[in-house]
């Protein structure tokens, strides 16, 4: 069957971008506009490191005692040097330490770094 389009010879309206020739490779690619953004802030938020230090033992404190009412051989300690909570894993029948995060090695290293930064610190001043 033949429209009536088909006869009159009329053409539907095509999108301006559909008329446009082909972009050949050589040339460089158009810009996309960008619409500027309000730019918001993150809320601040006020960390007292004292009070952190106090929750963070008060937490390990709780831990130690319901893992020591519940007979389980998992403590939690904090090593003020290294600034870090150790957990030591030990066998309940012998009490010998089975594994510690982080391992006795590293905390020894951030030791041994501590008491550098001290003689470093001393011999600039």
């Amino acid at each position: 069957m033949i429209t009536s389009t088909a006869i009159s010879g009329s053409r539907p309206e095509l999108p301006e971008a559909a008329l446009k020739p082909p972009r050949m490779a050589s040339e460089a690619p158009q810009p996309v506009p960008v619409t500027p953004r309000a730019v918001v802030a993150a809320p601040r938020v006020a960390h007292d490191p004292v009070k952190l230090q106090e929750n963070l033992r008060a937490a390990v404190d709780q831990l130690n005692k319901q893992l020591a009412s519940s007979g389980r051989s998992l403590g939690f300690s904090y090593d003020e040097v290294a600034n870090a909570p150790v957990v030591t894993v030990k066998s309940t029948a012998t009490g010998e330490v089975i594994r510690q995060i982080p391992s006795e090695a590293v905390l020894r290293v951030a030791h041994t770094f501590e008491a550098l930064k001290g003689l470093l610190h001393d011999a600039t001043t």
